[in-house]
């Protein structure tokens, strides 16, 4: 591996972690010595990277410091590539037309040899099980509550469960899910007090409120994977 190649893995590395990290761990997750490893940070920071920390302490990179896209590798491209393509057949139109937009916007920019490699990925989407047929909510529902989750706006919807029983719920809507078969809308439930999951398909009607929910949704999610046991990196 050339040092090129070195200093852009570590960034991807410091990128992929949201919270401090040991000069040890670092060294370890890319094969080189803790004395490479310092060196190599030394560099970035004289290039730019908005590297905060020291030995014993621990790094994270802080905002202000792009990787051209040009850099990207072939492992990469094909994650973006079959990433695309998923949304293109599991999304709703809106995520699929951005998902194609999005792929366009990169390809654009890559030289030509990676250009070839994004245009010819042969990594393909098979066809999934039926998407569940929804009630009231269609694909662009789907649209208006990914807005209300950008948002932090309250969501009023009547719902059907599994039981036949209908209610009216007001909710604070942080997360979607994509399944397979289901979508699924988590969200705080005023009713409730309490997290709660919704198949976006037993949905019969939404209403996108103007109020914004007290908290932020950030914290909501947070919260919600610690109760769910999901480990934060």
């Amino acid at each position: 591996m050339s040092r090129a190649e070195r200093l852009l893995e570590l960034m991807q590395c410091l990128y992929r972690h949201r919270y401090p990290v040991s000069g040890a761990d670092l060294a370890v997750e890319l094969g080189v010595s803790l004395r490479t490893l310092y060196r190599d940070i030394a560099s970035l920071r004289v290039q730019g990277a908005h590297i905060e920390g020291e030995a014993g302490v621990g790094y994270v990179l802080r905002p202000g410091f792009m990787l051209p896209p040009l850099m990207f590798s072939p492992d990469e491209i094909e994650a973006l590539v079959l990433g695309s393509r998923w949304v293109g057949k599991r999304a709703d139109s809106r995520l699929a037309t951005a998902a194609r937009d999005a792929l366009a916007k990169i390809a654009a920019v890559l030289p030509p040899a990676l250009r070839h490699e994004l245009e010819s990925t042969p990594l393909l989407v098979g066809p999934g099980a039926p998407l569940a047929v929804g009630i009231g909510c269609d694909g662009d529902d789907l649209s208006r509550l990914r807005a209300s989750i950008r948002g932090q706006r309250k969501l009023r919807i009547h719902y059907l469960d599994l039981k036949g029983e209908s209610s009216e719920r007001t909710l604070w809507p942080f997360a979607l899910g994509f399944f397979d078969q289901v979508r699924i809308l988590v969200a705080w439930c005023e009713q409730r007090q309490a997290f709660r999951h919704f198949r976006v398909d037993r949905i019969q009607a939404l209403e996108v409120l103007e109020q914004t929910y007290p908290r932020r949704r950030q914290a909501l999610l947070k919260e919600w994977k610690q109760q769910e046991g999901m480990v934060e990196r």
